[in-house]
């Protein structure tokens, strides 16, 4: 509405526009009239429809519908975006809690699906102890010089005498600081001189091994040094071929933890359980009683109280190593 006239937006051609006389108004303008555009025919047109407004009012209702529609879409959109901006506060939290559970799949995955599994260790094979008679085979160090502190300690323990005739009680003391197995000596003592080739063999005696009480005697394993002190108690030099000796003058049969660990040059070291035997035999030999025996026929056995670790050959009579007092038995 210009002018206070009203301008019919519907039905027919719009007339032109005058400025009345009773208006009080200008005069007409001079110029080229305007015609209004012509409704849409057809369907379409407005005004044809039952729902339409009342001519008059259309303009302004569809004004008000308008102004109604965009308040309700500014609504709408206002609703809209407060709930996107919602999710969008609480989008980094919710990442947040699925993030760990997330990256535990992918990593889960990735182990399982992805990486190798790591091989399982072969098991370890624990190897068996050595016997007896693999120790008996072993050299051992030591220093052919080592001096003990003469300290000895008794092997514990008790191995009855097996056989029958005199018995003999003795003891087995090792000196301590040697390094060397006690028990494996001890039981090359027991086993040695009660076996049928030694001086138990013909039935005249037996021996047995206590730790406790008042032996016979005491086979007694020292240092080369602590060897030479005891043996010179009695007379006897072992220092010079490093040897080992019976102390009469004294209870103990001395065995040189030299000779008994590394054997002697006339047996080699392939024989050393049977020299480590005949050490045995030949020093308690002494304690029984007997002497120095030497060999009279070459190519023969040494006897057992033959002085077999310094010297296989004695008068130009070369002899074999021997272990045994009756080796045929």
């Amino acid at each position: 509405m210009r002018g206070g006239h009203p301008a019919h937006e519907e039905g027919g051609t719009v007339a032109p526009e005058r400025y009345g006389p009773a208006t009080g108004g200008a005069a007409r303008l001079p110029g080229p009239r305007r015609a209004a555009a012509a409704p849409p025919d057809g369907p379409d047109a407005p005004g044809t429809d039952a729902g339409d407004e009342a001519p008059g009012k259309g303009g302004k209702g569809r004004a008000l519908t308008g102004i109604a529609a965009a308040a309700v879409t500014t609504c709408l959109a206002i609703v809209v975006a407060g709930q996107v901006a919602d999710r969008e506060d609480d989008a980094p939290a919710v990442r947040a809690a699925q993030q760990p559970a997330e990256r535990t799949s992918e990593d889960s995955a990735s182990r399982s699906d992805e990486r190798p599994k790591p091989a399982s260790p072969a098991p370890v094979k624990r190897q068996p102890a050595p016997t007896y008679e693999q120790l008996m085979t072993r050299q051992f160090p030591i220093d052919p010089k080592l001096a003990g502190p003469g300290d000895f300690e008794a092997v514990p323990g008790l191995d009855k005498a097996p056989g029958k005739g005199q018995k003999y009680r003795y003891r087995v003391d090792v000196e301590k600081g040697l390094g060397l197995d006690a028990k494996l000596f001890a039981r090359a003592v027991q086993q040695t001189l009660n076996d049928k080739r030694s001086w138990a063999g013909q039935g005249a005696m037996t021996f047995e091994r206590i730790s406790s009480g008042k032996p016979d005697f005491v086979v007694t394993l020292a240092s080369p040094g602590t060897t030479g002190t005891w043996c010179a108690k009695s007379g006897l030099d072992t220092t010079v071929d490093n040897v080992s000796c019976d102390s009469a003058s004294t209870e103990r049969v001395m065995i040189n933890a030299f000779r008994w660990a590394q054997g002697s040059e006339t047996f080699g070291p392939k024989a050393i359980h049977a020299y480590r035997q005949m050490l045995i035999n030949h020093e308690v030999g002494h304690r029984l009683g007997h002497n120095h025996v030497t060999c009279r026929t070459p190519g023969a056995l040494a006897p057992v109280m033959q002085q077999q670790t310094k010297s296989l050959e004695i008068d130009g009579i070369g002899c074999r190593p021997n272990p045994w007092v009756y080796p045929r038995s």
